[in-house]
Order: C-alpha cells, then sequence, then structure tokens
C-alpha cells in the first residue's frame, strides 16, 4: 500500500509505531520495522552513549528504516542531532517543535523531520520550517493530549498543509487506517497498539493492567505535570488528584532526586529545563518538578512494572485491546483487514 509517507520514509506499510519513552526500545523499534512499519526509537530517556547504542542494536536486528524521536527542548538537542546524521538514521521525529536551524541541519544531511502536533496552527508553523511531514494527534491518543477529537483535527490539517498528515489517536485496526485514508492522510501513527505486543519489553503485569481496562478506565489528568495527560487511572493518579500542594511538592522533589541520579544531569540542568517547560504554563513548582521527572514515573511502570507507583500513559484504544500480537502477526493483520474494508466499500 503505497502512500505519501511510504515513499517519504521508505516503509513498506503507512504505519508508525511512536517513540514511546521506556516503551519504544531497540526490541520493539526493530520488530515494527521488520514488520514493514516506521519504527521510532525514543531517545529522552536515554544518555547520548545508549543513544549510541540503541541505534547499533536496531541496526543489529533489523536493515529496514527507522526513526528516533528527540525533544526539541533538550539542553543537548543539537548533540542528539548530530548522532542520528553521523549514523545516519532514517527519520527524526519531535514531540515539539524543533527550531528552524535543526530542521535544517536534519535535512541538509538527508534525515527526514516528522513533526507531532496537536492543533492546525502548529501544523502550519512546522511546515512553514521545512518540516517533511507531522504527526497529528487527536485527544483519543495517550499521553499528553488535547481536547480536539482526531476525526475534527485531521482533516483541518489535511487542508493546512502540503505535506504528508500522518493521524493518531484512537487507531488500532485496518479500518482505522482506511478511514485515515480517506480523510487525506498518507498513513497512522499507533503507541498504544504497539505497546500491547509480544515484542514490547513493558511488564506482562502492566501489560495485562491495559487489557482488562474499560473505557472508563482510561483518564485525562493535569496532576501529573499540570498539562492534560491521558492514562491508565491508577493509585498514584488517585493519590495525586487528592493531594495538596505540600504533599505534591514532596512527591516531585523524590521523584526528581531519582531522575537525576539515572539521568546523570545536574540539578542546574534540571531547573534549566523545569524553567523551559515553565515558559508560557501556570504551572506551580511542584508540576514543574514532577514534568521534568515524568520519565520517572513512567519508568516506575513500563520497566520496574510497579502499577501502582508508576504512571501508565495511554490512548482510549485500550479499551477495546484485547491481545498481545506480535509486530508482524499486527502489522500482516491490519493490512488485511485494511484491504477487506476497501473491498467492501460501494462502487
Amino acid at each position: 500500500m503505497a502512500t505519501a509517507l511510504t515513499a517519504l520514509t521508505g516503509v513498506r506499510y503507512p504505519i508508525v509505531q511512536t517513540g514511546m519513552g521506556w516503551v519504544a526500545g531497540p526490541r520493539l523499534v526493530s520488530a515494527a520495522a521488520q514488520a514493514g512499519a516506521l519504527g521510532i526509537l525514543a531517545s529522552a530517556t536515554m544518555t547520548t552513549g545508549q543513544l549510541r547504542a540503541a541505534i547499533g542494536e536496531v541496526r543489529s536486528r533489523t536493515d529496514r528504516p527507522f526513526g528516533v524521536n528527540l525533544r526539541a527542548d533538550a539542553g543537548d538537542a543539537a548533540e542528539r542531532v548530530g548522532i542520528l546524521v553521523a549514523e545516519e538514521v532514517r527519520v527524526a521525529s519531535f514531540a515539539l517543535a524543533p527550531s528552524r536551524e535543526l530542521i535544517g541541519r536534519l535535512k541538509d544531511a538527508g534525515v527526514v523531520v516528522i513533526c507531532s502536533v496537536g492543533a492546525r496552527r502548529h501544523a502550519e508553523k512546522v511546515a512553514a520550517w521545512g518540516a517533511d511531514a507531522v504527526i497529528v494527534q487527536g485527544g483519543e491518543g495517550g499521553g499528553h493530549t488535547g481536547s480536539v477529537a482526531t476525526t475534527v483535527l485531521l482533516p483541518q490539517v489535511v487542508d493546512a498543509v502540503d505535506i504528508p498528515v500522518i493521524a493518531a489517536g484512537g487507531f488500532f485496526d485496518g479500518r482505522g487506517l482506511v478511514a485515515a485514508l480517506a480523510y487525506g492522510a498518507a498513513g497512522i501513527a499507533m503507541g498504544t497498539r504497539f505497546l500491547l505486543t509480544s515484542d514490547s519489553t513493558v511488564p506482562s503485569a502492566v501489560q495485562a493492567r491495559y487489557l482488562a481496562a474499560q473505557a472508563a478506565d482510561i483518564t485525562v489528568t493535569r496532576k501529573v505535570d499540570g498539562l492534560p495527560h491521558r492514562m491508565l487511572r491508577s493509585e498514584l493518579v488517585e493519590a495525586l488528584e487528592r493531594s495538596g500542594r505540600a504533599a505534591a511538592l514532596l512527591t516531585a522533589v523524590r521523584h526528581a532526586a531519582s531522575f537525576r541520579k539515572l539521568s546523570g544531569l545536574s540539578w542546574a540542568q534540571m531547573v534549566r529545563d523545569g524553567l523551559a517547560m515553565r515558559h508560557g504554563r501556570e504551572l506551580t513548582w511542584s508540576q514543574v518538578l514532577l514534568a521534568a521527572n515524568t520519565p520517572m514515573l513512567l519508568k516506575a511502570s513500563m520497566v520496574d512494572g510497579r502499577t501502582d507507583l508508576g504512571v501508565m500513559a495511554s490512548g482510549q484504544v485500550a479499551g477495546v485491546i484485547e491481545d498481545l500480537p506480535s509486530c508482524a502477526e499486527l502489522v500482516e493483520r491490519l493490512m488485511a483487514e485494511a484491504r477487506e474494508a476497501l473491498a467492501a466499500l460501494p462502487r
């Protein structure tokens, strides 16, 4: 199934596995890439040395194209871009808009730049700066999300920009792919659906929690970092929503100390990143600290298996997912469903 996305990135199918922190590591990314999708390696929770090693491990597992997700606001973003250029990674993806300079440097080196957006104006901005494609995530998507549904946001962006648009938020099967193509998208991006595969390294107890979730068990909260964050309702989320400002600040400081030790960042670097996150937003300092160390809250669940102590970012589709196929099985099934859906359309 050839689209502008497959032509741009060199993948076989118009499907993207998103760069989820602590989840999208070399095993999942290489499995997704080998299955014909665009696997995206999550680098925000890695040191630069770990990033180089992860790229090498993906390459040892597959010769298919893949990408790396970067934090545009990270203090070492330019260094990480240099790693992607040196390693000749096919795609660089960003959750926040990178600068014109970073986009230009990547494009000059032949790296495809894909930016995730949650509003039409953001898509127009990065397209004007030279981005090659955008991932448009509607409110159904997991993690940081907006309030506009994919079915409303997607056609707005498709009509507004002349670059390939990838639809995200609420996709899990072949019918969704066909629907996205009908809206004018060049493909779909999925996070939760790839998290719930046998190639995912997420602990089985955590995957079981996702599989058991109903739609009502997936909530949006601002208590983690002050921004709308879609996740499974858990003991920690409920405790944060009940807690006062002092208790929230104590929790934030404790997690920040753990993240500083793990990441190797200095307190000055963490404060600098926190100030960058606070700019333009009405966040308390406890929310700033929680935002700076949200990776630790994710690690507690996605790596350590502590569903009681960690956050579990989740799209609403977790409420309808019931199995753990391999990436190869998932992609094959999704494409078969897409062909069936297309064949069933009135002619």
